[in-house]
């Protein structure tokens, strides 16, 4: 018998989000995967997943898991454990999956394994690839005496067409109980960008310490703006108070892999690297020639980043015209 995988899929503007549709893929290389989809999107969703892998879904088209954040999931999925067995919940780690995972292992005994970039399924149970600390990375190990949990990083893989494929839906008849609409959700708040968001741009520049004070971060927005690509920054940054944390690349920030990712006065610490080395090529611009980024860069530029970064963004322009 195949093994079940389950992915609770997210909703944004009324569409899954990407990051859900790269696990389904997973899923349905890993046994039979079926997915979960709650919020008041939900039916309209559900029927399109058979095309990422899906060969089940179960909907619940309530407004109140939009409305009340992680509890009513929570409980609901609970449910469909107690009933249904999967081997696996595997989920990508974003902030409300995050949360609910927490939750959902605490409250029903599960295993939870987090940060993993790959999985295998044997007849000696769920075998999980978790990178450690940028340089080591571990397999964990769950057996199959119960379902367990898994939080993939971002970016771990692709999303997978299944041209043709479609879905069984299974409506979920189901009352949230008022004990998990508690935490409610005021109010929305929608951060406007221009370009491409980070975690989806083909080519990312990013700043760290090297560009000397917060005043010249404009130097790798201008480049990123010219190239089509979005903007990014170290940790170290980040914390100084140049930036928000949504502009943070790395291990406790964002995960990209763009096509090419230039880092501007950036050392190049692991936990850096964590969040960017899967870059198809890197640009290094470091005055520093011992800093560890080279030794991960296809392309090496010993400089003050602060004044290359303007050169080349003249030049660009430039050859543009």
């Amino acid at each position: 018998m195949a093994n079940t995988i389950w992915v609770l899929v997210e909703l944004e503007g009324g569409a899954p989000v990407r990051s859900s549709l790269e696990v389904l893929g997973k899923a349905a290389r890993l046994g039979r995967a079926e997915a979960i989809v709650l919020g008041s999107g939900a039916a309209e969703v559900a029927p399109t997943l058979g095309e990422y892998g899906a060969e089940k879904v179960y909907v619940h088209a309530d407004a109140a898991y939009d409305q009340y954040l992680t509890l009513p999931a929570v409980e609901t999925v609970s449910k469909l454990f107690a009933e249904h067995q999967p081997t696996l919940l595997l989920l990508p780690t974003t902030y409300d999956l995050r949360d609910i995972a927490a939750r959902l292992s605490m409250r029903n005994g599960m295993g939870l394994i987090t940060d993993a970039t790959d999985l295998t399924i044997g007849d000696d149970g769920l075998k999980v690839t978790v990178p450690w600390g940028g340089e080591t990375v571990v397999t964990a190990t769950l057996t199959q005496q119960r379902p367990g949990i898994v939080l993939t990083r971002p970016k771990a893989f692709s999303v997978e067409q299944y041209a043709g494929r479609t879905a069984e839906i299974e409506n979920i008849n189901t009352t949230i109980s008022a004990e998990s609409q508690t935490i409610r959700v005021i109010e929305t708040v929608e951060v406007k960008s221009e370009g491409p968001a980070l975690e989806d741009a083909a080519v990312v520049v990013s700043g760290g310490r090297g560009l000397g004070k917060a005043e010249n971060f404009h130097y790798v927005e201008e480049l990123a703006e010219i190239l089509g690509g979005a903007p990014g920054a170290t940790r170290a940054i980040v914390d100084a108070g140049w930036l928000p944390y949504s502009y943070q690349i790395g291990q406790t920030g964002k995960t990209v892999k763009p096509t090419l990712y230039i880092a501007a006065g950036i050392s190049g610490a692991i936990q850096h690297l964590a969040g960017m080395k899967g870059s198809k090529y890197i640009i290094a611009i470091n005055k520093d020639e011992h800093a560890p980024i080279f030794a991960n860069a296809d392309l090496g530029v010993i400089g003050d980043a602060v004044s290359i970064l303007p050169q080349l963004s003249t030049e660009i322009k430039r050859r543009k015209a």
